[in-house]
């Protein structure tokens, strides 16, 4: 039985996506979660792994953000790493994100985003073509990346490994015949051994947020909200510059106590401009 708060819309419903009629097998109806009308906006899709570098969750919050800013839905598949930084991005800037599940609708995948799950569920949108209840099986998520590049005219592949997810989901805009752009990375990465070979075989580059913006057919940028930083807090930004900095450099540059700089850090990190690396040491965004 299904929930009220799951509404199905049907290929024959004027709801439908329209882009979704051009995959070979159209689904019979998507079980959705959250506003159906963003399906009728313009959207992208960013796509990724999920084994993603600082480089590739900056990148992916970088594009992500400045596209829902403009206008632009993002649509993603929830999973972690490039996926959720997207969506998160989108949410951050009071924008649209769309999250296309392998599993049924109402089962968040991966169980830790249960919360992300919810919140795309009341400020955004999840949509599944599987029934209520439909755990993870072999095949679902190949099955769901389908989806992901077929509700979008634009797919932004930020990082991706040989035989990934993410190359999985570009083979699908290719053969839709959409727009397929990737982000280059450093050619010993992992990481990007997939998004480079994209590039190499025609895939558009993404080496700038205005790239992806004129991708997207955005005209006119939006510029974001300024932000006005406390003593301390300028403090902090004006010593890290542009390197990647120990907290206790931050410190001594700031002629700041290491609370006072640890609690500057902290407001600057939820403002989105600085990150602390899993090495203590902290860098602008």
């Amino acid at each position: 039985m299904n929930s009220p708060d799951i509404q199905i819309v049907a290929s024959s419903a004027p709801a439908f996506p329209e882009l979704l009629r051009d995959l070979n097998d159209v689904p019979d109806s998507l079980f959705a979660l959250g506003n159906v009308e963003l399906l009728r906006m313009p959207l992208v899709s960013i796509v990724g792994t999920r084994n993603a570098t600082s480089y590739g969750l900056r990148t992916a919050r970088a594009l992500s953000s400045a596209l829902a800013r403009s206008g632009i839905g993002i649509v993603s598949g929830m999973a972690i790493g490039i996926d959720a930084a997207a969506h998160r991005a989108a949410l951050d800037s009071a924008g649209a994100t769309i999250a296309v599940l392998g599993t049924g609708v109402d089962v968040p995948y991966p169980v830790g985003h249960s919360e992300l799950h919810r919140i795309i569920c009341e400020r955004g949108l999840v949509i599944s073509e599987s029934g209520t209840g439909v755990t993870a099986h072999k095949g679902a998520f190949p099955k769901r990346n389908r989806i992901i590049a077929a509700l979008s005219e634009v797919t932004i592949v930020v990082e991706a490994g040989h035989k990934s997810g993410a190359q999985n989901t570009a083979r699908h805009v290719m053969d839709l015949d959409r727009r397929l752009a990737a982000v280059p990375g450093p050619i010993d990465s992992p990481q990007s051994a997939g998004t480079n070979q994209l590039i190499r075989d025609g895939a558009q580059v993404i080496a700038t947020v205005q790239d992806a913006l004129t991708l997207a057919g955005v005209k006119n940028v939006p510029q974001a909200e300024p932000i006005h930083l406390g003593d301390n807090e300028a403090r902090v930004w004006a010593a890290i510059g542009g390197e990647t900095i120990s907290v206790d450099a931050i410190a001594e540059r700031s002629s700041l106590g290491t609370r006072e700089c640890l609690a500057a850090i902290t407001a600057l990190e939820l403002n989105g401009m600085v990150e602390s690396l899993i090495t203590g040491e902290v860098r602008r965004r």
